[in-house]
């Protein structure tokens, strides 16, 4: 007998595999509409907000080394999105969510106010953490699942040598540099190295593709719905587990070690 958390699992996986598809039928629709066009990587010029962002990021840094000096509490991605267990399953590509599809984490916005404050200025801002991969971190080919979004990525912490953090899109490779912005369709497939002694971090933003009004409303209905589905409900469960967990090292002052478990 299937109980009725086995079914509603196996009915949630149904659900995304046949949402995943419509959704990536909207590629064309969105990318032929699309007013910045539609290439792997952007001209930021066509932003002004990242200006604003890349200007102010030395005040995100100062927030992002506060939050590292615990940066055994911090979820590996994994542990707050289970569909990224497919390009990740180790402990070297660690987060700290602001936003995830719109929802606002709220004890870690309070703990870092400036960084919370200029991507709440981010037009169209759905998503936005600090991302931190490990030296040596890999993480292999894939693409995103939705052409309604563009991603950002401002270099935070880049370790030497540069050209050795790298990102390719499509068939386009580029690298990080502190203070500097990088805008791309994520849908393009994609692949991440560093290949560096060092840790690698970034402010990562998903934010809607600029469209002409009437697909531009069409975009932000699809992005509620996607706020209200059970993966991201689920996800904000468990960064409130990992919230309490961070929590009591910043009391403690002492980081908590990657063996001590968080409550299921």
């Amino acid at each position: 007998m299937v109980d009725h958390n086995t079914f509603q699992k196996r009915e949630d996986r149904l659900l995304r595999r046949v949402g995943q598809r419509a959704v990536h039928g909207l590629d064309a629709l969105f990318g032929r509409h699309s007013l910045v066009g539609d290439e792997p990587i952007f001209d930021n010029d066509a932003f002004p907000w990242a200006k604003a962002l890349e200007s102010h990021w030395r005040v995100i840094r100062q927030e992002l080394d506060a939050v590292l000096d615990y940066r055994d509490a911090l979820p590996n991605f994994q542990d707050i999105a289970d569909d990224v267990r497919s390009i990740t399953r180790d402990d070297k590509w660690k987060t700290y969510f602001f936003y995830g599809m719109g929802q606002k984490a709220e004890r870690n916005c309070a703990r870092c106010p400036e960084t919370t404050r200029l991507v709440e200025q981010v037009p169209g801002m759905t998503t936005a953490f600090f991302s931190i991969l490990a030296p040596g971190k890999h993480i292999p080919a894939h693409r995103g699942p939705y052409k309604g979004v563009l991603r950002y990525h401002l270099g935070l912490k880049v370790p030497e040598p540069r050209e050795q953090c790298r990102i390719r899109v499509g068939d386009e490779v580029r690298h990080w540099e502190e203070g500097v912005s990088l805008i791309f369709d994520d849908t393009y497939d994609h692949e991440v190295w560093n290949d560096t002694g060092g840790e690698r971090a970034i402010l990562f933003l998903d934010v809607l593709r600029p469209l002409p009004p009437r697909y531009d409303l069409f975009n932000k209905s699809i992005i509620r719905v996607f706020g209200r589905t059970s993966i991201v409900q689920e996800g904000q469960r468990k960064q409130a587990l990992w919230d309490a967990r961070l929590d009591a090292a910043m009391r403690n002052g002492q980081p908590v070690r990657p063996e001590q478990p968080v409550a299921p």
